[in-house]
C-alpha cells in the first residue's frame, strides 16, 4: 500500500462532509459515496466497476439490485490505464467519470470517452513546459526514464520530436516495466546493469522521469540496489525532472529509505491551493474515527509501523499501535498534511458533481410540484446522463477562492505548478513552488521560472548544473558537427575572418553589418573609423612639404630663367617652351595637394582631370623641346627643307594638339562619369576609406594610357637626338629625364593596384612628385649649374664654334 494516497479518500470525505453541512447545496439531502480499490489490476478494475454499477453478491448486468443507492457519477482513476478501463463500462451507461490524474488522451480514445471529464489541465501543456524548462537552463543532453505502457509510448511519441526541434538530445532512454515484472529477478538485474549504472557514468546530469507513483517506488528501489551502499545514496550529481504523474511516495517496506538523491529535483505538479479546515480535519483522524473506512487499519499499520488490534481496547504488547499516533508526525513520502494536487482535484470533482446535482434538482418538475416532499424519491427520478450538459457548462468558486469550470474538451483550465524538492535528513521534504506553466500565455512565455529560488543538490554549490554533451561554444566560435554523433555533440571552431558569434552555442557565425568589423576575439562588431590621407598625419605632412618644397624650387628656377632670359643657354631650345614647362611643372607639384585631405565633390571632380591635363602639357612641352632640337640641327645643313619648320609654329602646334587630345578625354570623362566622393567599406577590415570613386575605370586608365603614350614618344625622340652637338643640346638630359619619368609611372601601376586605402593616394602623390622632380632635375639642373656656377660657359661663341666644328 502507498500510504500517501490515503489522503485521496480523506479529501473525498472532507468535501462530502462540507457539502452536507452547507445548506445552500442540496438542502435537506445527504450526499453519499462508495470507495473501491482497483489494486492496480485490469481485471479487478473491471470487476469493481461492475460492482459499483450493479451492487449484489451476484452480478445481474443492467439490473439495479439495491434501489436505495443511486449512482450519479464516478471520480477516478489516478492513472490513464485504469481510467480508460473504467470508461469502457461507464461510457456505455453515460455515467459521468471525473478523472483526477494527469493524463493525455490519444486521438483513438476520444471517441469512447464522451462521459470523461478531466479535473486537471491537459498533459500536453507539460510537454511545452518541460521543453522550455530545458531550454531555460540550456540542458541539451538529458536522460529519459519512461514507464513501459501506452501512456509512456504516447509521451515518447510526443516528446522526441519536440526535443529534437528545440535542439535537445537524449543521452539515453530506458523503459521501466510495469508492476507485473517487479518480481522478475532477471529483469531487475538487467535494468540495474544497463540503466542505473550506465546513467551514473553519463555526461547527462539531467534525467527526465515519466511514470506513475508506483513506477517511482520501483525506481527508488532499483537506484538503491544499483548503488554501492546507503552512504553513497545521496552523493550522485544529478538533477531530476519529473512530470505531474509522479508523487514522491514510498511504501511501508521502504521506511528506511531516504530521498536525498532527489534533492533539488524539479517537477511539475497539478495546481493546488490551501483549503481551509482540511488540516484540522486530518488531525482528527484516528484508527476508528468512523465506521465503514476499510482502508484506515492497513494505512495505520504501514504508515506507523505498528500492529493495530481489531478491538478498540488498548494493548501493552510491544509493536502495537497506541492509537495516539499523529498524521502530522509522518514524513512526506508516507503522508502529507498539505492538500496535494491529486486531492485538490478530487475536492473540486466532488463539488462539481454536487453543483450539477443541485442544478438538476432545482430544474426538475418533481421539485416544483413536491416542495418539501420525499427527497429520496425525487433523486431516484434523476438519471446520470442529465448531469452532462450541466457539467459542461458549470462554473463555481471553491472554498479556496478559485474558479472551477470545464473547457470545450471537458478539461479543467488552469496551469501546472513548477516545484522544487527540498529534502531533510529525517526523511521529510518540502515542496517549494519556483514557477508555473501558463498555457494561455503568449508563445515562448508559457513557462515562468524563478531560478534564484531553486535549491540545487549540495554538490552543485548552488550553481546551475550543466547537462551538455560537450562544453559550450563560447562567443567567437561556432558549432561544427562531429561525424557519427547526434547534433548535440559538436566541436567548436573559431569564426572565419569578418564574422562573429556574440552568443553561446551559435550554429553559424554572422557577418558584421556594413561599416563594422569583427573584434579580435570575434565576439562583437566594432564601428569602423573613417580614414583618409590627412594633412595632419606624418605621411600627409611629408608629402605636402615635399610638394611645397618642389613648388618653391620650381619658382626659383623660373625666376632664374626669367632673369637670365637674354643669355644663350636660356635662349637655346625655345625660351617660351622652357617657361611653359616650368609653369606646368609648378602646377604639377601644386596639383598633388588636391589628393590630400578628406575628399569632397570639388577635389574629386578636379584632381584626376587636372593632373592628366597638366602632365600632358608638361610632357608635350618636353616633346616639343626635343623636336625643336632635332629640327634646329637638321636646318643647319645646306639645302635642308627643315628650315621651314624652324620657329614657334611647330612647337606650339605640338603642344596644343597633344594637350587638346588629353583635354578632350578628360572632358568626356567629366561629362559622362565624373568622379565623386565615396566610402570604401570593404578594402580594409578595420577602417572605412574616404576616397574618390573614379566614376569610370576605363576613362581613368585611358587618361593614364594617353599620358604614357606621350611619354614614350618623347623618350624615343630624345633618344634619337642624343648624339647631336651637346654644348647647349638638351637631348641627352631629356632622354634621361623621360627615362626616369617612364620608369616611375611603370612602377606606379602595380604598386597602385596592390595597395589599399589612403596608401593608394600616397602612391599617386609620390609618383606625381617623383616624375615631376625627375623632369625638373634632369632638364634644368645642368642649366642652373652653368648659369649660377659656370657663367663663363654661358657664351654664344661656344655654341657657334661647336656648330661650325660639327659642320
Amino acid at each position: 500500500m502507498i500510504t500517501k494516497f490515503y489522503q485521496h479518500p480523506l479529501a473525498l470525505a472532507f468535501a462530502v462532509n462540507e457539502i452536507n453541512m452547507n445548506p445552500k447545496i442540496l438542502p435537506n439531502a445527504t450526499l453519499g459515496f462508495h470507495i473501491y480499490d482497483s489494486y492496480y489490476d485490469d481485471k479487478l478494475t473491471y470487476r469493481t466497476t461492475l460492482d459499483l454499477l450493479f451492487k449484489s453478491h451476484k452480478y445481474f448486468p443492467n439490473y439495479e439490485c439495491d434501489n436505495q443507492k443511486k449512482l450519479m457519477a464516478v471520480i477516478g482513476g489516478l492513472g490513464s490505464d485504469l481510467s480508460f478501463h473504467m470508461a469502457d463500462l461507464l461510457g456505455l451507461y453515460k455515467i459521468p467519470q471525473l478523472t483526477y490524474g494527469s493524463l493525455s488522451l490519444v486521438d483513438g480514445d476520444k471517441a469512447k470517452t464522451s462521459s470523461f471529464y478531466h479535473m486537471v489541465p491537459n498533459e500536453a501543456h507539460q510537454y511545452i513546459g518541460l521543453v522550455h524548462l530545458l531550454q531555460h537552463f540550456r540542458w541539451t543532453w538529458v536522460g529519459l526514464f519512461v514507464v513501459s505502457d501506452d501512456s509512456g509510448e504516447h509521451f515518447l511519441q510526443a516528446m522526441e520530436p519536440l526535443l529534437s526541434q528545440h535542439g535537445i538530445c537524449l543521452a539515453f532512454m530506458e523503459r521501466i516495466l510495469n508492476r507485473a515484472h517487479w518480481n522478475d529477478f532477471l529483469y531487475v538485474s538487467i535494468f540495474i546493469e544497463h540503466s542505473v549504472w550506465s546513467f551514473e557514468d553519463s555526461k547527462a546530469t539531467t534525467s527526465i522521469f515519466y511514470g506513475g507513483p508506483r513506477t517511482f517506488v520501483a525506481l527508488v528501489t532499483f537506484i538503491l540496489l544499483g548503488r554501492y551502499g546507503v552512504k553513497q545514496y545521496g552523493s550522485s550529481r544529478r538533477v531530476w525532472i519529473m512530470t505531474a504523474q509522479i508523487d514522491f511516495a514510498l511504501t511501508g517496506l521502504q521506511r528506511h529509505l531516504r530521498l536525498e538523491c532527489f534533492q533539488g529535483a524539479i517537477f511539475f505538479s497539478i495546481h493546488s491551493q490551501k483549503v481551509l479546515g482540511f488540516q484540522k480535519f486530518l488531525k482528527n483522524i484516528k484508527p476508528y474515527w468512523t465506521q465503514g473506512d476499510g482502508f484506515v487499519k492497513e494505512f495505520w499499520e504501514q504508515a506507523f509501523g505498528c500492529s493495530l488490534p481489531n478491538s478498540q481496547e488498548r494493548s501493552k504488547i510491544e509493536g502495537t499501535c497506541t492509537r495516539e499516533e499523529k498524521l502530522e508526525s509522518l514524513p512526506g513520502p508516507f503522508f502529507e498534511m498539505d492538500m496535494t494536487g491529486y486531492s485538490y482535484s478530487i475536492y473540486n470533482a466532488v463539488y462539481a458533481v454536487a453543483h450539477a446535482l443541485h442544478a438538476v434538482y432545482l430544474s426538475h418538475p418533481i421539485h416544483r410540484l413536491m416542495m418539501g416532499g420525499d427527497k429520496r424519491e425525487t433523486f431516484q427520478e434523476f438519471q446520470p446522463w442529465q448531469l452532462h450538459p450541466i457539467l459542461q457548462e458549470i462554473t463555481f468558486n471553491n472554498s479556496a477562492g478559485e474558479t472551477v469550470s470545464f473547457n470545450d474538451n471537458k478539461e479543467i483550465g488552469g496551469e501546472f505548478d513548477v516545484m522544487n524538492l527540498v529534502t531533510y535528513p529525517n526523511q521529510s521534504f518540502h515542496r517549494l513552488k519556483v514557477g508555473q506553466v501558463a498555457p494561455d500565455a503568449s508563445e515562448g512565455k508559457e513557462l515562468i521560472i524563478y531560478e534564484d529560488m531553486i535549491e540545487w543538490q549540495q554538490s552543485f554549490n548552488q550553481v546551475i548544473p550543466l547537462s551538455v554533451c560537450n562544453d559550450h561554444c563560447y562567443p567567437g566560435h561556432q558549432k561544427k558537427k562531429k561525424e557519427g554523433e547526434t547534433f548535440c555533440c559538436y566541436d567548436c571552431v573559431s569564426c572565419p575572418n569578418g564574422k562573429i558569434a556574440n552568443g553561446t552555442d551559435m550554429e553559424d557565425c554572422v557577418e558584421c553589418p556594413e561599416g563594422q568589423y569583427a573584434s579580435k576575439n570575434k565576439d562583437q562588431c566594432i564601428l569602423k573609423v573613417i580614414t583618409f590621407l590627412s594633412y595632419e598625419e606624418p605621411l600627409g605632412i611629408g608629402l605636402a612639404s615635399s610638394a611645397l618644397s618642389f613648388s618653391l624650387i620650381t619658382m626659383i628656377v623660373l625666376g632664374i630663367f626669367i632673369k637670365q632670359r637674354d643669355t644663350p643657354i636660356v635662349k637655346a631650345n625655345n625660351r617660351d617652351i622652357t617657361y611653359a614647362l616650368l609653369v606646368t611643372l609648378l602646377l604639377c607639384f601644386i596639383s598633388s595637394l588636391l589628393f590630400l585631405g578628406q575628399p569632397t565633390k570639388l577635389t574629386c571632380f578636379l584632381r584626376q582631370s587636372a593632373f592628366g591635363i597638366i602632365f600632358s602639357v608638361a610632357v608635350s612641352c618636353v616633346l616639343a623641346k626635343t623636336i625643336t632640337v632635332v629640327v634646329a640641327f637638321m636646318a643647319t645643313k645646306p639645302g635642308s627643307r627643315a628650315r621651314r619648320w624652324v620657329g614657334k609654329r611647330l612647337t606650339n602646334s605640338v603642344i596644343l594638339l597633344c594637350s587638346l587630345i588629353q583635354a578632350g578625354l578628360c572632358t568626356l570623362w567629366l561629362v559622362t562619369c565624373p568622379p565623386y566622393p565615396d566610402l570604401d567599406m570593404k578594402s580594409l577590415n578595420t577602417q572605412i576609406v574616404a576616397e574618390c570613386n573614379e566614376g569610370s575605370a576605363i576613362m581613368f586608365y585611358s587618361v593614364l594610357g594617353y599620358l604614357g603614350l606621350l611619354s614614350l614618344s618623347s623618350l624615343m625622340v630624345a633618344f634619337l637626338a642624343r648624339k647631336l652637338p651637346d654644348t647647349f643640346n638638351e637631348a641627352k638630359f631629356i632622354t634621361f629625364s623621360m627615362l626616369i619619368f617612364c620608369s616611375v609611372w611603370l612602377c606606379f601601376l602595380p604598386t597602385y593596384l596592390s595597395t589599399k586605402g589612403k596608401y593608394m593616394v600616397a602612391v599617386e602623390i609620390f609618383t606625381i612628385l617623383a616624375s615631376s622632380a625627375g623632369l625638373l632635375g634632369c632638364i634644368f639642373s645642368p642649366k642652373c649649374y652653368v648659369i649660377l656656377l659656370r657663367p663663363e660657359l654661358n657664351q654664344r661663341e661656344l655654341l657657334t664654334r661647336r656648330i661650325n666644328y660639327q659642320t
